[in-house]
């Protein structure tokens, strides 16, 4: 059985949404957040967290060329092309925040972008991974594009945390 469920609270933020002029926002939440147990250890989920853009997939897993330049990692998917993705924040083996596109593909500084957080927590012999995306709101000023997106990047975050079992549980047999 998958278990995905809202992410736990984690107490103050180390990654605020964006700083953006954003259109009123209507419905569609401004984040979203998910969780999923993974039957692996910590330094395992980490290993494959911190690696840029392993979430940009069609739900299998595949590997990325990725150039880096500093805190930036220019991410080539063989399937959806090229993206921009800034490393935020590292905390081992805890915590790491990316910024990104949002599924555009481009320089960061030519899109809205949102902030991808990844908490990891040991939990009954596994690790709980948790993401939370935020600025999902912000994409666009289209309230028709920012529901499509919000609905989208759910359904991605389900996909990509099964990924993120799959792969990491088969890492640590």
């Amino acid at each position: 059985m998958t278990e995905h469920e809202d992410a736990p609270a984690t107490g103050e933020d180390p990654f605020p949404a964006p700083e953006v002029s954003t259109p009123e926002t209507g419905q569609v939440p401004d984040e979203i957040s998910r969780s999923v147990r993974i039957a692996a250890p910590r330094e395992t989920v980490w290993a494959l967290i911190t690696e840029p853009g392993w979430y940009i997939n069609d739900g299998e897993y595949r590997e990325h060329a990725i150039v880096r330049t500093g805190d930036v990692a220019t991410v080539t998917d063989p399937v959806h092309g090229e993206f921009t993705i800034a490393t935020e924040h590292l905390d081992p083996p805890h915590r790491a925040g990316f910024r990104w596109l949002g599924g555009e593909v481009g320089p960061l500084e030519d899109f809205p972008s949102t902030t991808v957080e990844f908490t990891l927590q040991e939990e009954d012999g596994g690790t709980l991974l948790t993401v939370r995306e935020r600025g999902v709101a912000g994409i666009s000023e289209d309230p028709a594009v920012r529901e499509q997106r919000h609905l989208d990047n759910l359904e991605g975050w389900e996909q990509e945390l099964e990924v993120a079992r799959t792969v990491c549980e088969a890492r640590a047999r």
